[in-house]
């Protein structure tokens, strides 16, 4: 396996990119320090216009503080088992109470429409507590959704034990998310080895569907918090079988520089800009440099 980055660009008033997504000429990008979703051209990156999720006052610095903000880390593309909506849902990461909340951005021939859907996690979350292990706090760092599941990534800093795949019917939670039903959908909970980076553990940070596989990244920061950074050691990038994600070993390789030397940024989301070749992917991460600044990263990947 191998994991070269092609190119790096700077992405401006785009504060701590958290989640990306990519729905037909466009790219969808979250931040988890900004209240706003981002739209960039899919072909060069360039940027359009963004879409107020929630409105805040505490962003007028360019940065909502860490202690207030919700924590936007998850992003996926769905679509509706039912009713066949399509659709992108952002929500936080669970870490604390002001990190429960949802949205819901319907989508029409893959463009967001500009009225968005505030949504309630806390039940769901409630449920995902129960799951892990003593000591462990939740905190969700990327979603992916198949036709028929979602996927939730628990990355849990420092304690290799922690880093958890939780599997939902999609349905199920789209019922419980538009109040069809009060019932919390079931969870299956996996644990994912992930690799380390001189003896530190990598967390989940980014996963994406496409065709048969399930492309996840993780990063290894030097810290035992789950709100507060630490240093980045490096970012991996891995496959598992999207049929039964958790079942089999996945396969991981560390993101490298052009000239082979370890890539030492942080990975936050990844996804598939388009099958290159034979085993072979174009893929769009975004990455965080915990000082508010963003990238979005350009990778030749060879599974």
């Amino acid at each position: 396996m191998r994991a070269t980055i092609l190119r790096q660009l700077d992405l401006p008033n785009l504060p701590s990119a958290s989640g990306v997504e990519i729905v037909g000429g466009t790219v969808y990008v979250i931040g988890d320090d900004s209240p706003l979703l981002y739209q960039f051209e899919a072909a060069e990156l360039q940027p359009g216009q963004h879409i107020t999720l929630f409105d805040t006052a505490h962003f007028s610095t360019g940065r909502i503080a860490k202690t207030l903000k919700p924590d936007l880390e998850c992003l996926t593309a769905l679509t509706d088992p039912r009713t066949h909506e399509t659709g992108l849902l952002a929500f936080g990461s669970g870490a604390t109470s002001a990190r429960e909340g949802g949205f819901w951005v319907p989508l029409a021939d893959g463009q967001a429409a500009s009225t968005v859907y505030p949504v309630s996690m806390a039940g769901l979350y409630a449920r995902l507590r129960e799951l892990l292990p003593a000591g462990v706090t939740l905190n969700l760092e990327a979603a992916a959704a198949s036709a028929m599941e979602l996927l939730l990534f628990q990355r849990t800093v420092g304690a290799a034990a922690g880093n958890l795949l939780f599997r939902l019917p999609l349905a199920a939670v789209l019922d419980y998310l538009y109040h069809r039903t009060a019932q919390v959908p079931p969870v299956q909970a996996t644990h994912v080895a992930l690799p380390t980076i001189e003896g530190r553990p990598a967390g989940f940070s980014g996963g994406t569907f496409f065709e048969e596989l399930l492309f996840v990244t993780a990063s290894v920061e030097d810290t035992q918090d789950a709100v507060l950074d630490g240093a980045v050691l490096g970012s991996f990038v891995g496959v598992l079988d999207a049929r039964q994600p958790g079942t089999k070993p996945a396969t991981f390789v560390q993101l490298a520089l052009p000239d082979g030397q370890p890539y030492r940024g942080k990975v936050e989301s990844v996804a598939v800009r388009r099958r290159s070749g034979p085993g072979r992917y174009e893929l769009l991460l975004v990455t965080d440099d915990d000082q508010g600044g963003s990238t979005a990263v350009i990778v030749d990947f060879q599974a």
